[in-house]
């Protein structure tokens, strides 16, 4: 059995008797993919799981008031992206130089712990990082979570011929990167 729908936990949420086992089952059902989007964005794997936990909360409280005019999940990814991208922004404010961030997250990528992946997916995540951050999170969004731009649009409040555009871009500057970098 899969479990109460979506919707159900919703209204499960609105009843103050129920909003905590409710909430509960909301987060282990989306906890992993929404790591997964928050970690390609802020790479470091301690990062993704205080931007995570932040998004939970922020969720947790305004759930009440949850329209229900979007997919729970795009509802849910939208309050993450946001606090992903002000993370790295408030990170960009302590550095010398914007481009001190992307070294440091792709060191990260080349050393880090928490990243095991292979010569060419290194080099993809690499440039990847070289995207400005709301053209990373379209990019990632349609290439790694394969969401259909409809479900984009309503994470990202942006039309959908703007993101085909950004998505289209952003593939134009990976590939450039990439055939750049003649080393593999």
């Amino acid at each position: 059995m899969q479990g109460p729908s979506d919707q159900d936990l919703i209204e499960q949420c609105r009843d103050p008797k129920q909003r905590a086992a409710a909430f509960g089952l909301i987060v282990k059902r989306y906890q992993e993919r929404v790591y997964y989007m928050v970690r390609r964005m802020v790479i470091d794997h301690d990062d993704a799981n205080d931007v995570v936990q932040d998004a939970f909360i922020k969720a947790y409280k305004a759930l009440p008031k949850f329209r229900g005019d979007s997919q729970l999940y795009t509802w849910l990814y939208r309050i993450a992206s946001n606090i992903a991208i002000d993370h790295l922004n408030k990170k960009k404010r302590f550095l010398r130089a914007p481009e001190e961030l992307e070294e440091r997250l792709a060191a990260t990528i080349d050393n880090g712990p928490h990243y095991s992946g292979n010569e060419i997916q290194n080099k993809l995540e690499k440039a990847v990082l070289t995207l400005p951050d709301k053209q990373r999170l379209v990019f990632q969004l349609k290439y790694y979570e394969e969401l259909k731009y409809q479900n984009i649009s309503e994470i990202t409040g942006t039309s959908v011929g703007a993101l085909k555009a950004s998505y289209h871009i952003a593939v134009k500057k990976i590939v450039q990167i990439i055939k750049a970098d003649q080393t593999f």
